[in-house]
This record gives structure tokens, sequence and C-alpha cells, in this order.
């Protein structure tokens, strides 16, 4: 998608302790070769000052089909509840759809929930009307599930 962030890292955590450095970084991506690369890159600055590099707790990457019957069945649920066409948007996370399309990779998958602020940080927020919004509107999708 334009404007879509596809691949980043950020420096989350950097301490000092048994005489040895560990440092954190994050690395996401929709595509699971473009954060590889990422972090065969970031080993390989690490391994010029001779430390040693351990991946762990990586999500794999998921790239939203915008042509998904889900989907499409969703905004006609949403413009028929709400009297309005919903805001479809995908956005640079982490997200458990990464996880089950490895496992099940011939799923139809979506992700969608309330309005949540300063995600992971110490200022998170939820939006609770949108809470009630968002439970409203699954039931009304789950009624309405596309048929194979």
């Amino acid at each position: 998608m334009i404007g879509l962030v596809e691949t980043s890292s950020n420096l989350a955590i950097v301490k000092s302790e048994n005489k040895q450095v560990k440092v954190a970084c994050l690395m996401r991506s929709s595509v699971d070769s473009a954060k590889n690369a990422l972090g065969s890159s970031i080993e390989s600055v690490f391994a010029l000052a001779g430390a040693k590099v351990q991946f762990d707790g990586a999500y794999p990457g998921w790239k939203p089909n915008m042509d998904s019957p889900i989907l499409k069945t969703m905004q006609e649920v949403y413009n028929n509840k709400y009297g309005k066409i919903p805001e479809i948007k995908a956005i640079h996370a982490g997200l458990e759809c990464g996880l089950l399309g490895g496992v099940y990779p011939n799923w139809d998958m979506i992700s969608f929930g309330p309005t949540i602020r300063f995600p992971h940080s110490p200022d998170e927020k939820v939006n609770i009307e949108t809470v009630v919004k968002f439970y409203d509107f699954l039931l009304e999708t789950l009624k309405n599930i596309p048929k194979k």
C-alpha cells in the first residue's frame, strides 16, 4: 500500500549487566525477507564489534489482502449499520494475523478493533465508545460471514 512503512527497526533497550551489554531492538515488516535482510545488516554491524546477536520474539510479516471477501462483507455491514463507508487502512505493527497466517495460509483474515492511542507505552489508552461500536460491529459481521 502506498505510504505504508514496509520494514523498520528501533533500538528499544540498551543495558549493561554481568560485564555484558545487552541491546534489544524490535524489527517489523510486512515482508519476511525484508525483515530477515534487516536482521542480517544489524547482525553484521554488531559482529564488527565482536558482539553476538540473538533474535527472538519476532512476529512474521502479514500483507493485508484488499480484495478479501471478508473485508468486502465488513464494508457492506458497516455501511448498512452506520450509513457511511468505513475507513480502511493498514498500519505498521506486529499482528497476530502474521502468526495465524503462517499456520493457516489459506485463511481470509483482517485485523480490526477499537481506537487505541499511544499503544505499548505508559500512556496507552482505549477510546471506550469505540469498544462498544467495535463489539456491535463484530456481532453484526458474524451474522453475515461470506459462504465458501
